[in-house]
């Protein structure tokens, strides 16, 4: 099983959750800020490197870098004398970052800032290491860089959804060369991200925005970097105020919000028709009002409430201050760690979506009328899994929101054993078949998440069914711990 659902692990997008401390390839080289940039030169030719750290005289705190690029254009180009010091053609004020950021982060730090390298340090300012963009991507052949370019570079909403448009076909790329599900989701995530950074940027400039502390954050499998070809946009604000304050402060930032999720819908993100977005008012809350709204959900586990929590608790922090999505997301993690009610209730409600297998382990089929003998591979093929990984995430005290990384991060509470690789190989089996699916109808929603096992070959069949009982396994697993 285990062997038949693995996707390949080829490029270093399968580490993107991991921390940065992981991923160093090598110590960073330095030299002092008063070395010539002969000398320069020469330690960057011996260790065969294209790049070197400048650094305090003890070689601990960096103070700046120098790459090839800047040999080019700050030496050779304008014929600078090599016996001037360093310090006066380097790029000074780097951008540092600690050991525990993800490469996900650091990859959207370098995409935003137009960087290559970053440099890691510790708590102390000391450096650690350097990681590189090459580092972090295994795919700058396909054109990576272009885009995050223009991503970075675009000014108007013509430029904003070319680069939409660019996203979507490197997407579809990646796909038809057999990139993983798991590499391929987390690239579109990460593109997503930085355009939605972008558009940010943008209209921020377009309002005058109240001066206190506010964090846009993503929802639902934005939240959980698990977008495909076909989503629609979940988002929101937390912003800091007290009191009587929220109601002026959010009036405030009601129409820069709502001018971003129009233009996230011009760009191909569709307004969510359920109204989840930072636009209205009801999901444009201070901390204290998340705090009490989550708090609500969590002592009256009513319906819409266990609807709501299977959204919005997937968050994390997009643009702003990060903090106040950390402060949020330590406090729902304490309090429905030991609401046993909610968690009951929660597990209750995610088994009503059963994987779709008979008896005999065929296929079974809803009453579509629109898309008969098909299958809804988001319904009933990743919301199993999603739903599990969510429960045993809030159960276990794990931060993380991706549904992969929740099963490994809460995996020794679960004893999931053996099958915990093979339920995230067929977790990822199927997303793998949505964006299929989704390639194939070009931009069309219509039946976007549902396919027809019968059309599928012989060994894809197969292995569907195989994740089908992984996720049934998971499902056993809550049925066990909740007593249901």
């Amino acid at each position: 099983m285990e062997q038949q659902l693995r996707p390949s692990t080829g490029g270093d997008l399968n580490t993107m959750y991991s921390p940065l401390g992981s991923l160093i390839r090598r110590q960073a080289v330095t030299v002092p800020l008063d070395a010539s940039i002969r000398e320069a030169i020469r330690v960057m030719d011996e260790k065969r490197i294209g790049s070197i750290i400048i650094a305090d005289a003890e070689g601990q705190l960096p103070l700046g870098i120098f790459t090839l690029r800047d040999l080019l254009h700050r030496v050779a180009l304008p014929e600078c004398a090599l016996d001037v010091p360093i310090a006066a053609v380097m790029t000074g004020g780097v951008i540092t970052v600690k050991p525990q950021t993800t490469a996900y982060q650091a990859a959207l730090i370098m995409g935003r800032r137009g960087l290559r390298h970053l440099l890691v340090v510790g708590d102390d300012g000391k450096l650690i290491g350097i990681v590189s963009q090459n580092d972090l991507f295994a795919l700058q052949r396909t054109g990576l860089n272009d885009v995050t370019g223009n991503i970075r570079e675009a000014r108007d909403m013509s430029s904003l959804q070319a680069c939409s448009r660019e996203i979507r076909n490197m997407a579809n790329t990646l796909l038809l060369q057999g990139v993983s599900a798991e590499q391929l989701t987390h690239l579109i995530s990460t593109l997503n991200d930085l355009l939605t950074l972008r558009i940010i940027e943008l209209t921020h400039d377009e309002f005058e925005l109240p001066q206190v502390r506010w964090c846009w954050i993503a929802l639902g499998s934005e939240g959980r970097y698990e977008q495909t070809l076909s989503t629609d946009q979940d988002n929101g604000i937390i912003f800091e105020a007290d009191g009587k304050a929220a109601e002026t402060v959010r009036r405030s930032f009601l129409p820069f919000a709502d001018a971003v999720n129009h233009k996230l819908d011009a760009c191909g993100f569709p307004l969510c028709k359920g109204g989840i977005m930072a636009g209205n008012p009801e999901w444009c809350l201070s901390l204290e009002e998340w705090r009490a709204k989550f708090a609500k959900w969590i002592r009256t586990p009513e319906p819409k409430a266990l609807l709501n929590a299977s959204i919005f608790f997937d968050f994390r922090p997009l643009y702003g201050d990060d903090e106040l999505s950390s402060i949020l997301r330590e406090w729902l993690l304490e309090a429905a760690r030991d609401a046993t009610l909610f968690l009951h209730l929660m597990s209750e409600n995610a088994l009503q979506c059963q994987p779709p297998l008979g008896l005999i382990r065929d296929f079974v089929f809803d009453k579509n009328k629109e898309f008969p003998h098909t299958i809804d591979l988001k319904m009933y093929g990743s919301r199993p899994f999603v739903d599990a990984a969510r429960i045993f995430s809030l159960a276990n005290n794990v931060a993380l929101t991706g549904t992969a990384q929740r099963l490994r991060g809460a995996a020794v509470a679960t004893s999931l054993g053996a099958d915990l690789e093979a339920m995230i190989d067929g977790f990822y089996f199927i997303q793998l078949l949505r964006l299929r699916r989704q390639h194939d109808l070009q931009g069309n929603d219509a039946g976007a998440n549902r396919i027809d096992p019968d059309k599928l070959n012989q060994l894809d069949r197969h292995i569907l069914k195989e994740a089908f009982r992984m996720a049934r396994k998971l499902q056993d697993k809550l049925r066990l711990d909740y007593h249901l």
